[in-house]
């Protein structure tokens, strides 16, 4: 709903269930894979009582920050709620635990909420902020476009949300997807974290927790996530990638590097693609310079949207394969994530020097920071094709 000031902007879905997957409607804590002993202590938190009021949840992106977040939420207010292992879980199933799960897939909730802002007048536009609530106790709060960042208006609602008492939920949660806040959103939540009420916990989400303010740091409890090492993610894709052949499937573990979320919706054929272009790159400026081949495999790069997004996923491809051949160069082939041209790789690796990854991978921050500044692409794709040939 849009209040009728339009000073903030409060995405209430109403849709139906979604379809219930191991992730996107997880069904107990038995679907978050990993980090054991953070989530016990978490669970024995919630059983004893004595939930943080305020908790930072640090750790990698894709380590499970947000799901874990949603499903504390929905242990502390499961209407059917069971032990696993000792400790309190959820059911998945009754009406807390669904309406809190149809939050869960947050880039989706997010674009619509984006979506309906853009339906208001100019003038309300403005001044709304994007919120997303599936449930009337649990609140999302992710960075407001374009800046990308939480706002001043989106921690007054908070504000003025968090002192009412829960209508449908024994603990209210509000939870902040992102720890990029600007200066006076961050100084107004430190009012919130000084008096914090007993009824709600406010979640902050960060891959870096140094990003928040030392004053809001020594206000909240802190939990940190690991990422998953290669045993761990190789057992998660065997048992979640079925559409992957085992290959692949090997491929997509090393490439997640880690993050659940990553591999779970690692688009592998996306990836090749750009890998494609990459390796292209790679070839023409390491063995046979061609600034031809180069220019004509860029062209297909500088229009749109579109050239946008491959750009960008041959940049991330282009980059890992440069972190491949420097783990060669070190004598640790078997950290090499692309392990299905490892031979190709060993190969250019011998006839590059360290001076020549350096300079790439600067290559590759300035075609980056161009694009951030809205430089034209096609001079930012030159002078890169140009830079890495130089040796």
């Amino acid at each position: 709903m849009v209040s009728g000031i339009a000073s903030w902007f409060c995405f209430l879905c109403r849709l139906a269930p979604l379809g219930r997957t191991r992730y996107s409607h997880p069904v107990g804590f038995q679907d978050f894979w990993g980090n054991e002993a953070a989530v016990g202590q978490l669970r024995a938190a919630i059983a004893q009582g004595r939930l943080p009021h305020a908790l930072v949840l640090a750790g990698p992106r894709g380590a499970g920050k947000y799901t874990l977040a949603l499903m504390l939420a929905q242990a502390a207010n499961c209407l059917q709620p069971r032990e696993t292992n000792g400790l309190p879980d959820f059911c998945g199933s009754c009406r807390n635990c669904t309406r809190i799960a149809e939050s869960m897939p947050l880039e989706t909730r997010v674009e619509e909420a984006i979506a309906a802002r853009e339906e208001l007048r100019e003038v309300d536009k403005k001044e709304t902020r994007i919120l997303v609530q599936t449930h009337p106790d649990v609140l999302v709060v992710p960075p407001d476009p374009p800046q990308l960042l939480i706002k001043l208006g989106q921690v007054r609602t908070v504000i003025r949300e968090i002192y009412r008492i829960p209508s449908d939920a024994r603990r209210a949660f509000y939870i902040f997807t992102s720890a990029a806040f600007m200066k006076e959103a961050a100084n107004s939540l430190l009012k919130v974290l000084e008096e914090p009420p007993p009824h709600a916990t406010i979640v902050l989400l960060a891959e870096n927790p140094g990003e928040l303010l030392p004053t809001i740091r020594s206000r909240t409890g802190l939990v940190r996530l690991r990422a998953l090492d290669l045993r761990e993610m190789e057992q998660l894709v065997a048992d979640c990638r079925t559409d992957l052949r085992p290959a692949q499937r090997s491929l997509v573990a090393r490439l997640a590097q880690g993050a659940v979320g990553a591999a779970l919706g690692f688009d592998l054929d996306r990836y090749l693609a750009s890998r494609q272009d990459a390796m292209t790159l790679l070839r023409f400026a390491v063995i046979d310079p061609d600034h031809t081949t180069l220019f004509r495999m860029t062209e297909t790069y500088r229009a749109g949207a579109e050239g946008q997004g491959k750009t960008e996923g041959m940049l991330l491809a282009f980059s890992g394969l440069l972190e491949d051949i420097l783990l060669v160069q070190s004598g640790q082939p078997s950290l090499v994530r692309n392990q299905d041209i490892l031979p190709e790789l060993t190969s250019i690796a011998g006839k590059v020097h360290f001076e020549w990854l350096e300079n790439a991978a600067r290559a590759v921050q300035h075609v980056r920071s161009g694009m951030r500044r809205n430089l034209l692409r096609s001079l930012s794709l030159d002078a890169f094709a140009e830079q890495i040939c130089s040796r």
